[in-house]
């Protein structure tokens, strides 16, 4: 796969059905084992250039990684989170989900795997709120030469935004 900063963007945006259900599921590594239809519709890729791809394939450059951070975090822990999340589809086209991605356990409790449902987002809350927020997030990340630092600062700055408010991020989410 080449990288996220090289691939081209077209500005065009997809959109699904409000009763339609993005699904993936992926392994430990966050490589996909399972992609229904509809992803593969909306993403524009085969069921065979997917699997086994990092889900990541679809990782748009305006997403902010912290956005990412704080997913995996969350369900390396063993918890669900939801969160509104741009990717980016194969030919360049984007498409807002609001993503619900929760660990599967095996019988021992310990996490086999993950899987995420992404539906239709609230138009007025991804113009409103995330895409301003996510775009002063990506704007402190890129502010440092050194990434590591950057997605520090921007990490930061979304446990500031909680604190502030002090609510958990599941709680703003919702709260929007």
């Amino acid at each position: 796969m080449s990288d996220l900063k090289n691939l081209s963007l077209t500005g065009v945006e997809r959109f699904f059905k409000p009763n339609e259900v993005i699904v993936s599921k992926t392994d430990l590594k966050g490589r996909i084992t399972y992609a229904n239809e509809i992803f593969q519709r909306i993403a524009g890729y085969t069921e065979q250039e997917l699997l086994g791809q990092p889900h990541s394939i679809v990782r748009h450059p305006a997403m902010p990684r912290c956005v990412f951070k704080l997913l995996w975090d969350t369900l390396e822990a063993g918890e669900e989170i939801f969160a509104y999340v741009l990717n980016r589809a194969k030919n360049g086209d984007h498409y807002w989900v609001f993503a619900h991605v929760t660990p599967s356990f095996d019988e021992q409790g310990n996490i086999i795997s993950y899987h995420s449902s992404r539906r239709v987002p609230r138009r007025d809350v991804v113009e409103g709120v995330i895409t301003p927020l996510y775009k002063q997030l990506l704007d402190a990340e890129n502010s440092f030469d050194n990434s590591k630092e950057g997605l520090a600062v921007s990490f930061q700055a979304v446990l500031d935004l909680l604190n502030e408010k002090g609510v958990s991020y599941d709680e703003l989410i919702f709260s929007l």
